[in-house]
């Protein structure tokens, strides 16, 4: 029988426990197929660059050393390497992980991210779990052992088990990650006959956090419980709102990039008008979530009160009047100008060409005003105009173009 992996709702790639203690193996590694193991995705590749690899790196080379904490194992030393806030975390208490038997209401799974990576950990469990995004690859699916060894070390998961976490609804298609949200019975199990949504800043609130803790402040009904169980063992006593709403948006958004990734290397060089179309839908899909259409709205205000939502504003980058496109909203929409921070991620970089200049292009037909269509009538002429000076002052290799239509209206509006 299949059993789902990690997070309840993040998607993992699969392992096989062997035996635990801490000498043994956790991983067992196969080498039967996986999707897109061979060219032009070469998924197998062991030339990575995302953060986990990096960090493994530093630790081969002897400039990090990961101190071990009774009770917490390497999470808080792990977290501070990678640069991920204590704040974002979010605990989930559904049983879809191979560590489901020590997942329940009372000692949910907790999970913490960045905009590269994501950190689950179940308490007492065997293995730290991680999702870390590779410029190129996408999603990479590591372990690390919780017992204290001398060379603690990241091991890249079991390869079989990726086919089933290649999803066309929940992932796009590709080797990805999604929040799920489930009906639980009293122990954190899925109720028989109940149906399971994948959330991101689309979905309805009413559909969303079914099997998470969910704190702070929501006036909108959802699935989610208010009512957390004790909390001494973990970091903080949060799993908050805040973190919750940014995280189902980055996640459906880390997909939709590695998608038009792939679909772009797939294509391959041909100018065909099927190797076109074969990335052009992709990147349609991209720029639309990119801008927040079709979002949720929200009934705001929201608050979370962990500290999360001023730290992820904190962050940055700001244009000359002090605009980032990580600033909140939380009254209405998630954030107040309605493009996803991930534009700035190695991983958008990476995206191939000729894909990125359509985006680009794509874009500056919504944000200039060119394009009316329905599915962006949610962005104002001041959200677009606010957008494009935005993404024109902090985003390095926009083109040129874009700067010299705001020179050009800039002078229309002096005369």
């Amino acid at each position: 029988m299949r059993i789902q992996h990690f997070l309840t709702s993040i998607l993992l790639s699969g392992l096989l426990l062997a035996e635990t203690g801490p000498n043994a193996p956790i991983v067992v590694k196969q080498q039967g197929y996986i999707p897109f193991g061979e060219a032009p995705i070469n998924y197998r590749s062991e030339d990575l660059h995302d953060p986990i690899a990096i960090l493994q790196q530093r630790m081969d080379c002897g400039e990090v050393r990961l101190r071990y904490e009774p009770g917490q194992s390497y999470l808080r030393s792990v977290l501070r390497e990678l640069k991920i806030p204590v704040n974002s975390q979010t605990l989930v208490y559904s049983k879809t992980s191979f560590q489901y038997p020590k997942i329940s209401p009372a000692k949910p799974r907790a999970l913490y991210f960045n905009d590269d990576v994501y950190v689950g950990r179940v308490h007492e469990g065997a293995a730290l779990e991680f999702v870390s995004f590779d410029p190129t690859q996408g999603a990479i699916f590591y372990i690390l052992d919780e017992h204290n060894v001398k060379q603690p070390r990241f091991e890249r998961s079991n390869l079989d088990c990726i086919q089933c976490h290649v999803a066309n609804g929940p992932t796009k298609g590709v080797p990805g990650v999604m929040v799920r949200s489930v009906t639980t019975s009293p122990s954190g199990t899925q109720k028989g006959g109940t149906p399971s949504y994948i959330s991101g800043h689309e979905s309805p609130l009413s559909q969303r956090w079914g099997g998470w803790f969910v704190t702070g402040n929501l006036q909108q009904a959802h699935m989610g419980s208010k009512e957390l169980p004790d909390t001494s063992f973990y970091l903080t006593s949060t799993s908050d709102v805040v973190a919750h709403l940014v995280l189902d948006h980055q996640t459906q958004m880390h997909n939709l990039i590695t998608r038009t990734n792939y679909q772009t290397r797939l294509a391959g060089d041909s100018g065909s008008d099927a190797a076109r179309k074969q990335y052009e839908s992709a990147v349609e899909q991209l720029v639309r979530y990119l801008l927040f259409a079709n979002e949720a709205k929200l009934d705001g205000p929201v608050t979370g009160g962990s500290g999360y939502t001023e730290a992820f504003a904190a962050k940055g980058p700001r244009d000359p009047l002090g605009r980032s496109l990580r600033d909140f909203d939380l009254r209405t929409r998630i954030f107040r100008y309605p493009c996803s921070y991930l534009i700035y991620s190695e991983a958008f970089d990476a995206i191939p060409e000729p894909a990125k200049a359509l985006i680009y292009r794509r874009l500056f037909e919504v944000l200039s005003g060119r394009d009316q269509s329905p599915v962006f009538a949610s962005l104002s002429a001041g959200d677009r105009q606010a957008i494009l000076e935005i993404l024109t002052a902090t985003k390095p290799g926009v083109p040129a173009e874009w700067k010299q239509f705001l020179n050009q209206n800039e002078r229309s509006t002096q005369q």
